[in-house]
Order: C-alpha cells, then sequence, then structure tokens
C-alpha cells in the first residue's frame, strides 16, 4: 500500500544547493537504530510465491523473449520486470509534482537505498556512492589518483582487463605520460596460484596503482582478489577493483576484500534496471576522489559530493529496493548456487559433446564459462583465428538457431562464453551444442 510521505521536519539541515534534505553526511552516518528510513510515497512490487528456477523463472520475472535461448546475461543483464516496474512507478511519482520529490524526498531515499546497498556488500554506507556504471567508476578513480602521481609513477594492470579500461589507461599514458606496464596471462591455468605468481613476478617497484578484474570480461574465470589487493598492498601499492560481474553472482565483502577502490555494476547479475552501479572508496582516499560531474554537493562531504549530478533519472537506483527484496525472497546463496552449479553442469554438457576442454579450472569459474569450440568450426590454420572468425560463429548461432551466445577469439583458440542466470536451465545449453554441432557438419 502506498505511504504518505511525511514531510522533512524543521530541523532537517540544509547542506547544500536548495534542497530541503541534503544533509546528507549526517543521514549517512546514522547507525540503524538512530536512522529514520523515509517512508515509500508510492506502493511498490512486493513478492509472496516462488516460481521454479528455469523456464518458469524466466516467464515470471524476466522479459527475455521465449523464442530465444539467452545464454549471454554477461553482456549487459536481464532486468528483473517487477524492478523495471518499480522504476517507472518512481518516474510517475516524481512527474506528479518534481519539486516535492526532487527539492525535499530524493535525497534521504537515495542515503536509505545506499545503506541498503552497503549491507548487501558489507561495507560501511559512508564509503559507498551510487554512480550509473563501472566505466564511470574506473573513469572517477583513475583521474584522481593519477593527479596524485609523482614521476615515475606507474599503472600495473593484467592482458585479462577490459578493453574500455585500456582505453582509459592509454589516455592517461597519452595525457599525464604515466608508464602502463600489462602482464600476460597465458590460458589454460588451472589454479589462481598460476595468476598470483605472474603477478608476484610483474609488479614494478614505481607502481602507483594495480587494476583487476574480479571476473573479467572475456574471460570468466574468478581471480583471487582478496590476496592479489594484500600482495600489493605489502609493496605500498593502491588496488582498484573492476566488479562489473562479481555484485549478485559472488558473495563479495568490501571489509574483506579491503581493497582501496572497488567498482560493480548493479544491473548485471543483480538484475536492477540498467544504468545503476557503485564505487567504494576507502576512508583514506576519499579526501581526493573526485566525481567525473562537480555539483552543488562540492565540498560537503564524499558522499555529498557524489549523490547528485545534476537532474538525471534516478529511479534505476531507487529501484534496487524491489531488486533487494527480490533476492531476499529467493534466497541470496539460492540463487548464486543455481547460477554457478548451472553453468558448471553446462560446460562438462558441452565438453562432452565437441570433445574439447575449457579455458581454466571448473573451479575458476562462476557463472560464466569459456568452452573451447571443437575443431571443424575453425580455420585449418590455427595460428590465423581471430576476432572475425569469432564474429562469424555468433552470427551464425544468432541468425540460423536464435541462441544469444558470444564467441572469444583467445589465444588462436575459438570459445563460447555462456552464462547461467536463474532463468536458465540445463535444456538451453543442449540447444547449443546441437546448433555447433550442426554448424561442424554444414
Amino acid at each position: 500500500m502506498a505511504q504518505q510521505q511525511e514531510r522533512p521536519s524543521a530541523g532537517v539541515r540544509r547542506d547544500f544547493g536548495s534542497f530541503h534534505s541534503s544533509n546528507v553526511q549526517e543521514l549517512i552516518a546514522q547507525n540503524e537504530t538512530d536512522s529514520h528510513h523515509p517512508p515509500f510515497p508510492v506502493g511498490l512490487p512486493c513478492f509472496s510465491e516462488k516460481a521454479q528456477y528455469g523456464k518458469e523463472t524466466k516467464e515470471k520475472h524476466f522479459l527475455i523473449e521465449e523464442n530465444w535461448t539467452f545464454i549471454n546475461h554477461g553482456a549487459f543483464g536481464a532486468v528483473v520486470k517487477e524492478a523495471l516496474q518499480a522504476a517507472f512507478v518512481w518516474q510517475t511519482y516524481c512527474e506528479k509534482q518534481p519539486l516535492r520529490f526532487l527539492d525535499r524526498e530524493l535525497l534521504p531515499h537515495l542515503v536509505y537505498v545506499t545503506k541498503r546497498l552497503a549491507k548487501f556488500v558489507d561495507a560501511d554506507p559512508a564509503d559507498i556512492v551510487l554512480i550509473p556504471n563501472v566505466t564511470t567508476g574506473n573513469s572517477t578513480v583513475v583521474k584522481s589518483v593519477v593527479k596524485q602521481f609523482l614521476p615515475g609513477n606507474s599503472i600495473y594492470t593484467l592482458n585479462l582487463a577490459y578493453g574500455a579500461t585500456k582505453k582509459l589507461l592509454k589516455q592517461i599514458s597519452s595525457e599525464h605520460n604515466v608508464h602502463i606496464e600489462e602482464a600476460t596471462v597465458t590460458f589454460p591455468v588451472q589454479t589462481e596460484e598460476e595468476i598470483l605468481s605472474i603477478v608476484d613476478k610483474t609488479l614494478r617497484d614505481d607502481t602507483k596503482l594495480a587494476i583487476f578484474d574480479h571476473i573479467p570480461s572475456n574471460y570468466g574465470i574468478i581471480l583471487p582478489v582478496k590476496k592479489l589487493v594484500e600482495l600489493c598492498h605489502t609493496r605500498g601499492i593502491q588496488v582498484l577493483i573492476d566488479g562489473a560481474h562479481a555484485l549478485g553472482s559472488l558473495d563479495i565483502s568490501m571489509r574483506d576484500i579491503n581493497a582501496d577502490y572497488y567498482v560493480s555494476n548493479c544491473h548485471k547479475w543483480l538484475c536492477n534496471p540498467k544504468g545503476c552501479a557503485f564505487l567504494y572508496v576507502a576512508k583514506p582516499h576519499q579526501q581526493y576522489i573526485r566525481p567525473l560531474v562537480v555539483s552543488h554537493g562540492f565540498g560537503s562531504g564524499f558522499s555529498s559530493e557524489f549523490i547528485w549530478a545534476g537532474l538525471k533519472d534516478y529511479s534505476t537506483q531507487l529501484a534496487l529496493h524491489t531488486v533487494f527484496d527480490f533476492w531476499e525472497h529467493y534466497g541470496v546463496q539460492s540463487i548464486r548456487q543455481h547460477i554457478t552449479s548451472t553453468a558448471r553442469a553446462a560446460g562438462a554438457l558441452l565438453q562432452r559433446a565437441w570433445g574439447t576442454s575449457l579455458l581454466a579450472g571448473e573451479n575458476m569459474f562462476g557463472p560464466m564459462v569459456l568452452v573451447e569450440l571443437p575443431s571443424g568450426i575453425t580455420p585449418n590454420d590455427q595460428r590465423s583465428i581471430k576476432y572475425d572468425h569469432a564474429e562469424i560463429v555468433q552470427n551464425k548461432l544468432y541468425h540460423g538457431f536464435q541462441i544469444e551466445v558470444p564467441v572469444k577469439a583467445i589465444q588462436n583458440k575459438l570459445y563460447v562464453r555462456i552464462s547461467a542466470h536463474i532463468y536458465n536451465d540445463i535444456g538451453d545449453y543442449m540447444r547449443l551444442a546441437e546448433a555447433v554441432n550442426e554448424l561442424v557438419k554444414a
């Protein structure tokens, strides 16, 4: 049921701009006992019965077209439709009286949802800010940190880094004369110790910042980020973790990982509407991490500087309430167990069907697994395999079989990168196995 929004009391402080409830730092600092969560001014979707994972869940909670075998959740995620409905409810409420919502009610609601997110990732709410996406978070951190560099400092990363991150570092290198050190991981790998050994041997003494993907997008393996952070910290190196694929798929704890900076998307494995992510910044660094967009909160504190980035649609951030309700309804561990076990079972099925192998040890994968494609679907000269060949196979699966799955060209081999979420079942991957075998015979 919708509840009437309470008006802020006369004692609510105005910290910045014309907002009537801009005491963001004060609200963020309040603990659970003292905190007064603003009542929802609208009726939001709720959850009662549980659907069985697979087709039933797909029909009940997702908008994916029935005629598609959709096994590429890792690309841009897929929204829980109740959360999309919730975003529209927030949008509609805003437009009924824009000043009431934007000037008086929005900021306390953003603080509240930030606290729910912080609890989900085991962080102090004062260390978490909402941003549009991981790319924004990475740019925010790198462009702030590089200003603290001394001549000769460098940035370290792996060849597994996301393409947009590599382009960011290329820009930083050209504009600030910063050396970028990219170490190479060669596949297959079987254990996390192999990754740790490579990093241990290749870290430079002049490294100021190291960037690691928690789950590298093109490779699907889970990196041992906690151990990588520990390794870098022993050498005085700050660490940024790109966790684009981690929120929802893995049990992540900001306190346990102990990175200096961590970013993750809410629209991927958490299934929130697009345009919502978070940035974690450890307290010692908050004084010099600045948002890319400077607005009214500048100078009022870390949370205040990020919470309002000018007028935009904040409904995707507020829709997080519905997404967290969804996860609590089905059970966080239940969802994670299903998506990981389904992905690994699918990987084993495809290996048997094609007589091939995984890119890495099975235990290194979570909800995404890379399986090598069989001979006969690739050029005879293995040395010539490149992206164009991967795109040809991907397009044949798309147009000929209505299968949405990416194909990756990695070190002269072609792999499919399968994803699994709660709307998937093993039948999806059986269709992929059969389609690829048809292509081989053609």
